[in-house]
């Protein structure tokens, strides 16, 4: 029997369905998919990334009884991750007679694979081989495997030499700085070698921002017209240096030009400039590059990888994570152009571009590896029914990627005007599209033209509405996350594969928020305190030099030993530099944390608000001066509060956001809240179901401090009955009567279209109960019938077997279904359960 090896779960099926002809049926064993087919002499497993992982000895698990430099002296063991994966691949293995590895091919893909080797290797004596491939379509598949190489155990020791460093670099420092805040338990304080020069770019910035002192500057415009035609030209003077300028920085040299200007009533054209320019098509897109582009489409970082990478797999795309730039040689351009013009979607401007007169020559980036191409459609086309919405947004974003790199150049013609008004110089510049080349296909770069009409040399041009604009110089912008990672690659941090992760761990851990990404008052702190005792945690020529030997590892120069060993003695000087200092470190610490929940005074003595957690888990505002202050707030129940920037004129407050996903909301200044909810008086409007017949109970209307809103018993607590109600908009209580609760309708003005009839507030939780009652899998938002039937192909067809499924094994399983998708559905049938 030969046994095939892919990444996940999904890859193994599709490569089952290809080599099969579509014949491989599907097995269970032990909760794994396994693919067989030829009467079971060919079978195939998908793992789900690493299923073993690196950790130290289970005695130095106890964060309080290890010291953190003891980690640098200890064995590193390897430990099964997904135990049942372990346990069915090495089933699997003792049945074969050859094993076949054909997991991603990238240094972290080759690490995978060579921990599936060794769990073969562990229980059976078998020839092991491997394929590689950069997109999972049939001709690339086949080929692979008609051409069978060994695991490359180099460039596997580079990603296993990443793991041990990172677990060394993390673990050690991580426990130091938290057990020096006392932040022990899930808000533990994290620390990574390309986690914390990434943090320290962040940092960096904001102190730039922090640190800038605007200068005022004036600009001045005005409207000229020729005919029916009217354009607006800019003031400028030339500067000493014959430079022209058009900021004017003393506002009494541009009070003069504007009184000059505002008087006149017509300008003399003095110069009239044309020239011709070629806007050459991109480059063809690696890694950086995508995400950098799939971020003006909105998508984030992790996503757009997470929705390419799902891309890959099923087929579509080639393999997502590259730094090339030029197509390889045997990448034939006029046969996938000729497959793209024989679909609907891209047809006619595939078609375009074939029916030029000269040959097909892709544009050429500046980097050329071997190991993968730029990423680009695979000719395998999905129909647009067949993936989900961001998929095919995605999606079409990498094929009119390719089809721009093999159109024309744009050409635009530029015309500068230059005129003359009172002694006042001024200038308008125009810009015409010739033709339009790439941008026919390519609908994402801009084209837009800005008239300015003919004119020449001497003509006079009415001139009107002279205007006088102050303004200031502003601070260097927040990188956004897709410039972030630019900088990090031209900086050396990190890798094509692990930059956008490193993001996500930023947000994660609380040290960045919003996008572009802002660092809160702890991420300040971790990097205030790495540079004052520890420089080396920050410096980004530290992970740059191990990147590099990670390289050189995998190129044969170096060995693991070599580089885990400079490693450790890295952290032996980094440990030697703080343990003198941990009693400062902590303190320094545990401010920021409490910087970051801080709200602003207490009204009720002077001390200050911050935002604290019950005992049983839930949040409110109360006073650093407790227990001789006992001042506190209400917070909403639902969500996470994050203190925002924004503050509250009227009590110096700053205001609380609540991230709850997509509910996320802006709660606002805490006291206003308590306020408002203090001066709405209660609105009676019936007898209590639960106890107004015996006790005498009524449903109220009520404003709570949280900002919340609900119907409920006046005999609070004693009788707890209430509805919800929605937290925006004006509450009408009609005229009009439930004829089953004897309960006035409700009607909610949001000022956002038509009102919301609610009507009677129990029946309308009732109707809510009923549609959120999700007793199916078709019963959750997003699940149709293929996507239904997708899961059961992955052996979930219940919501029993959805909330007992890891995410990001069924997004690796389902195509076209992340693993945050596949959490929302399982927080949907708990709600119901």
């Amino acid at each position: 029997m030969e046994l095939i090896i892919t990444e996940k779960d999904n890859a193994a099926r599709r490569i089952a369905d290809i080599l099969s002809d579509g014949s491989a049926g599907t097995d269970r064993r032990n909760g794994v998919n396994v693919y067989q087919w030829a009467g079971g002499e060919t079978v195939c497993v998908g793992l789900s990334g690493h299923v073993v992982g690196v950790d130290f000895p289970p005695e130095y698990d106890d964060w309080r009884d290890v010291r953190p430099v003891e980690l640098l002296h200890a064995d590193i063991e390897k430990r099964p991750t997904q135990e049942n994966i372990v346990r069915t691949l090495q089933q699997l293995a003792r049945e074969a007679d050859e094993a076949v590895i054909a997991t991603d091919y990238d240094r972290e893909g080759e690490l995978i694979g060579k921990e599936a080797y060794e769990l073969v290797d562990e229980v059976a004596s078998i020839p092991i081989q491997r394929v590689r491939f950069s997109s999972i379509t049939e001709r690339e598949v086949k080929e692979a495997f008609e051409n069978p190489d060994e695991l490359d155990f180099d460039l596997a020791a580079a990603g296993e030499a990443r793991q041990i460093i990172d677990l060394l670099w993390g673990a050690a420092l991580t426990r130091f700085l938290s057990l020096s805040a006392g932040q022990l338990g899930e808000d533990f304080i994290s620390v990574g070698r390309v986690q914390s020069p990434t943090l320290k770019l962040i940092v960096d910035r904001e102190r730039e921002i922090e640190a800038f002192d605007p200068d005022d500057y004036w600009e001045l415009f005005a409207d000229l017209h020729k005919d029916a035609v009217e354009f607006e030209a800019q003031y400028f003077f030339e500067g000493e240096d014959g430079t022209e300028n058009e900021r004017v920085w003393n506002e009494g040299d541009a009070d003069d030009a504007y009184a000059r200007l505002s008087t006149a009533s017509s300008a003399t054209v003095t110069g009239v400039r044309r020239r011709t320019r070629t806007d050459d098509p991109p480059a063809p897109f690696n890694t950086t590059q995508f995400i950098r582009a799939a971020s003006s489409l909105g998508y984030g970082a992790g996503r757009a990888m997470s929705i390419a990478e799902e891309l890959y797999t099923a087929g579509y795309i080639t393999y997502p994570r590259t730094d090339n730039t030029v197509y390889p040689e045997d990448l034939d351009p006029e046969e996938l152009l000729a497959t793209l013009a024989d679909t609907g979607a891209f047809g006619e401007d595939a078609a375009s571009l074939l029916d030029g007169d000269e040959d097909i020559e892709p544009t050429r980036g500046e980097t050329e590896t071997t190991d993968h191409p730029p990423i680009h459609p695979t000719g395998e086309v999905p129909g647009k029914v067949d993936i989900g919405d961001d998929e095919w947004e995605v999606y079409e974003l990498v094929v009119r990627r390719f089809l721009a790199t093999c159109a024309d150049p744009a050409e635009w013609e530029h015309l500068r005007v230059t005129a003359e008004a009172n002694g006042c110089q001024l200038k308008a510049n125009g810009k015409r599209l010739l033709e339009p080349g790439y941008l026919d296909v390519y609908p994402y770069a801009s084209s837009d033209e800005n008239l300015v009409p003919d004119v020449d040399e001497g003509e006079e041009l009415d001139l009107t509405d002279a205007r006088l604009e102050a303004k200031q110089t502003q601070p260097p912008r927040r990188r956004g996350q897709s410039r972030l990672i630019e900088t990090m690659e031209s900086l050396g941090i990190g890798t094509k594969s692990t930059r956008h992760n490193t993001l996500e761990k930023l947000y994660s851990r609380g040290y960045i928020e919003d996008d572009p990404p802002r660092p809160t008052r702890l991420a300040m702190a971790v990097v205030e305190a790495a540079e004052e005792f520890a420089d080396l945690v920050v410096d980004e020529a530290m992970t740059q030099q191990l990147e590099q030997d990670m390289t050189a590892i995998a190129d044969g120069e170096a060995t693991l030993d070599d580089v885990t060993d400079e490693s450790r003695e890295m952290l032996n000087r980094v440990f030697d530099e703080l343990h003198e200092s941990r009693e400062a470190i902590g303190e320094h610490l545990r401010e920021a944390l409490k910087d970051d929940k801080r709200l602003g005074p207490c009204p009720e003595c002077g001390e200050t608000l911050i935002v604290r957690r019950s005992r049983r888990g839930s949040y409110f505002v109360g006073c650093e001066g407790y227990p001789d202050c006992e001042n506190t707030y209400q917070l909403p129940s639902s969500g996470e509060p994050t203190v925002m920037e924004e503050s509250c004129e009227e009590h110096d407050l700053r205001h609380v956001k609540m991230l709850a996903g997509r509910s996320t909301f802006v709660h606002g200044c805490p006291i206003c809240k308590a306020e408002e909810a203090d001066a709405q008086e209660d609105e009676v409007i019936g007898a209590c179901p639960e106890c107004g017949e015996d006790e005498g109970g009524e449903l109220a209307i009520k404003h709570l401090q949280s900002g919340s809103r609900l119907v409920g018993c006046t005999r609070y607590p004693d009788c707890d009955y209430s509805l919800p109600l929605p937290r925006r908009g004006d509450i009408e209580v009609t005229g009009e009567f439930c004829p089953d609760h004897d309960l006035p309708e409700l009607v909610i003005h949001d000022g956002d279209g038509d009102p919301w009839e609610l009507g009677c507030p129990i029946c309308n939780f009732e109707e809510f109960q009923a549609r959120r009652a999700t007793r199916d899998l078709d019963d959750l938002d997003g699940v149709g019938e293929k996507t239904a039937a997708k899961l059961a192909d992955a052996d979930i067809e219940s919501l029993a077997d959805l909330q007992a499924a890891d995410p990001d094994d069924v997004a690796s399983r389902v195509s076209g279904v992340s693993a945050d998708r596949v959490r929302d559905w399982q927080e949907q049938a708990e709600s119901a359960g």
